[in-house]
């Protein structure tokens, strides 16, 4: 079965329907290059009896884009044959272009990548008017660009600044917004609508030239050399620097690709965008961020980590105690995805004030058209304030989101537990206490699960989900189903102290304190974490949590290791943030004072005092870059995969995944495994080892660690 229908009517209307056989969307593979070749060679054959074609799809979504899977086999020795390839796909699409005769696209669904490309090289461009279809060019996401010619189509069409935000930023828009943009020429009600209209099209334009192919052809907004593109883009380098702190290659190859080939004629500027696109594909960035944001994290979203066997629930009504920050985040996740919430805090005035949280959030979106007045507040009705236990009643699930007390939890878990429906679930919102501990307080340990959000809730995606020693798979199952419902990232680990999350992001914020206590300048130190790939520095996380709150996990900690009858080994940042929060009163960014000075009225800077209390001039200058960076990025690695060696992490993906999502680990690396495998191995286990002479223990390498680089074995 060819991948392309080919119908010729008798109105001389050529309709190639894309229908990739086995395949529930349409991707841009040998078996579609190969039909796109007998396709092209039979319309050369039937030119003449050929008014027009119409692109159009078989499936539900009109084309998925590039093989991913293909594109990430692609090494350094296949880099000629890969641009060849890719090359000849092009003139495959340019020849139907520059045939003469009118193209339409008829898109019928989602676009993205490659299918938009497709559509793209067509003279018109028709979508269905349905708001859950997208179209755009997110390749960037993935460390590559647009390689099917976008990077050379759509500034032509729309202009180099307009086209900047959807080839850099991957931005995705609904069909009426891409009309508005330019980017499509009609909206279609029905597909038969889409038909007709294309049909229309085909019969007033008999002979058809893409724009840039016409002769005294300008560039929309001006080309490069126009006085006023020049002036932007003599900028446009250093602010895209300012983004990508140079730990991203793509978006610097897609502004290259798109100036570059703008100055020179469209087949030219193809042969440029397959240069660079050759380039991304074998650099190893693409291979970390596809491996890890593409089949990493689907392979999470299929399930892989729910336990087989227990039949998918769907939760209608979910209790959460405390109305804070968190607990109204969670109210707003789980109520905009359809479910019933029962807000509870100790007054009814303080949960009315979590409530507002979410009618704050919703405003916002009715302001940027992003909802109607009536979708808010169907919205809002869902949620009921509370002070009182009995409301709970009937609830699937509950999930505590109190302050970070075990005595505290303990208490909210025994008032709510009994509310729960027959076999309910009870989750802990907590950020370290071992779900073991808590799960003392409940009459069903075996319901018992920790569900650790993170802040802000309703902007994070990812959801750690902690299996408690008594915790059952049957919960384990159901929770993993609620966290995919509200359409959060859930990754699951075992119980321990902090988990894995806040275990790995300890270890970033203590170690950039610990430089600063060793007397390297704070600046340096926040660039190092920014420079490394990391969204903030250590020292700005750290007024962001608040100091106060860092003591007071680790107190409570020590506190239950030492009940335990475990030895607590303070950290070298313990002493900075006592002396911060203690002698000086500098708590955090909430009290107005840490690290950094909050003016009312401009932006936030380091308190001056760092540099006479702390730096050492000698030390701050004497160390390298690229040691804080590797501090940065080694220490939290190492913690990485010691919870994989205690069994706390129980997959790569989640490892991965979860360091990303939920600490901010740079996302170039592919995550926090990834950057030891890209790294590798032995050369990894070495360069800890170096860093454990200088600065100690905590960087020596784990024995799990070790015996990868013994055998020379990645993690998988």
């Amino acid at each position: 079965m060819n991948a392309i229908h080919y119908d010729l009517g008798s109105d001389q209307i050529l309709t190639l329907t894309i229908d990739m056989p086995g395949q529930s969307a349409n991707t841009m593979n040998s078996a579609f290059r190969e039909a796109l070749s007998e396709t092209t060679a039979r319309v050369k054959g039937d030119l003449d009896k050929i008014r027009g074609v119409i692109i159009a799809s078989a499936k539900k979504t009109f084309f998925a884009g590039g093989d991913l899977k293909e594109l990430h086999k692609v090494t350094h020795d296949d880099a000629q044959a890969f641009e060849d390839m890719v090359n000849g796909l092009k003139a495959d699409m340019r020849f139907l272009e520059t045939a003469g005769k009118p193209v339409v696209a008829a898109v019928n669904g989602t676009a993205l990548g490659g299918g938009l490309e497709i559509a793209l090289a067509c003279h018109h461009r028709i979508v269905l008017d349905d708001d859950s279809i997208q179209l755009g060019l997110p390749e960037v996401t993935l460390g590559l660009l647009p390689g099917g010619g976008g990077t050379q189509r759509l500034p032509r069409m729309i202009g180099l600044e307009a086209a900047f935000p959807f080839l850099m930023e991957g931005k995705k828009v609904n069909p009426k917004a891409a009309l508005k943009a330019g980017i499509v020429d009609e909206l279609a009600d029905s597909v038969e609508d889409m038909m007709t209209r294309a049909r229309t099209f085909i019969d007033a334009n008999p002979k058809c030239q893409q724009p840039w192919d016409q002769k005294g052809f300008k560039f929309p907004g001006g080309a490069p050399h126009h006085p006023a593109m020049a002036q932007k883009l003599a900028i446009a380098p250093a602010m895209l620097k300012q983004k990508t702190r140079g730990c991203y290659p793509a978006p610097e190859r897609i502004l290259s690709a798109a100036v570059e080939g703008a100055q020179v004629d469209f087949d030219n500027g193809s042969l440029i965008e397959t240069r660079y696109f050759a380039e991304l594909v074998i650099g190893q960035v693409a291979k970390n961020m596809t491996g890890t944001f593409w089949f990493q994290l689907n392979a999470i979203k299929a399930g892989g980590s729910r336990p087989e066997g227990v039949e998918k629930e769907t939760f209608r009504k979910v209790g959460v105690l405390g109305a804070g920050m968190m607990g109204a985040g969670i109210a707003y996740s789980t109520a905009t995805r359809g479910i019933d919430v029962v807000l509870k805090d100790v007054s009814l005035e303080n949960a009315e004030k979590g409530k507002a949280y979410s009618e704050k959030l919703l405003t916002k979106k009715v302001s940027r058209g992003r909802m109607t007045e009536e979708q808010k507040a169907t919205v809002l009705d869902r949620i009921t304030p509370t002070d009182s236990a009995d409301d709970l009643d009937g609830c699937d699930l509950v999930i505590e989101a109190v302050f970070e007390d075990s005595e505290l939890k303990a208490k909210v878990t025994g008032e709510a537990e009994p509310k729960l429906v027959a076999n309910g679930i009870f989750g802990s919102n907590t950020s370290t206490i071992p779900i073991t501990q808590l799960a003392e307080a409940s009459a069903k340990p075996e319901n018992f699960i920790g569900l650790h959000f993170f802040s802000p809730v309703d902007k994070m995606q990812l959801v750690e989900i902690i299996v408690g020693e008594k915790t059952s798979d049957d919960t384990l199952a159901r929770a993993f189903d609620y966290v995919q419902q509200i359409g959060k990232i859930p990754v699951v680990v075992n119980d321990s102290r902090g988990f894995f999350t806040s275990r790995v992001f300890g270890t970033f914020v203590n170690e950039g304190i610990c430089m600063l206590g060793e007397g390297i300048h704070p600046a340096s130190i926040e660039n190092a974490g920014l420079l490394s790939g990391m969204p903030v520095g250590p020292l700005a996380i750290s007024d962001e949590v608040s100091m106060t709150l860092m003591q007071h996990i680790r107190n409570q900690s020590r506190k239950d290791t030492e009940a335990a009858g475990g030895t607590w080994n303070p950290h070298p940042a313990e002493a900075i943030i006592d002396a911060m929060v203690n002698e000086h009163g500098r708590k955090g960014k909430a009290a107005g004072a840490g690290f950094y000075e909050y003016p009312a009225n401009g932006k936030k800077y380091l308190w001056p005092e760092l540099e006479t209390l702390f730096v050492n001039p000698e030390t701050a200058r004497s160390v390298p870059l690229q040691e804080l960076k590797d501090r940065i990025l080694f220490i939290q690695a190492i913690e990485t995969v010691r919870c994989l060696e205690e069994g706390v992490l129980r997959t790569v993906e989640d490892a991965n995944i979860g360091s990303i999502f939920g600490i901010g680990y740079a996302p170039w690396t592919g995550g926090a495994i990834q950057f030891i495998n890209q790294y590798g191995v032995r050369a990894f286990a070495q360069r800890a080892a170096e860093l454990a002479e200088r600065y100690g223990e905590r960087f020596a390498p784990p024995r799990l660690l070790l015996e990868k680089a013994e055998s020379n074995s990645d993690f998988s």
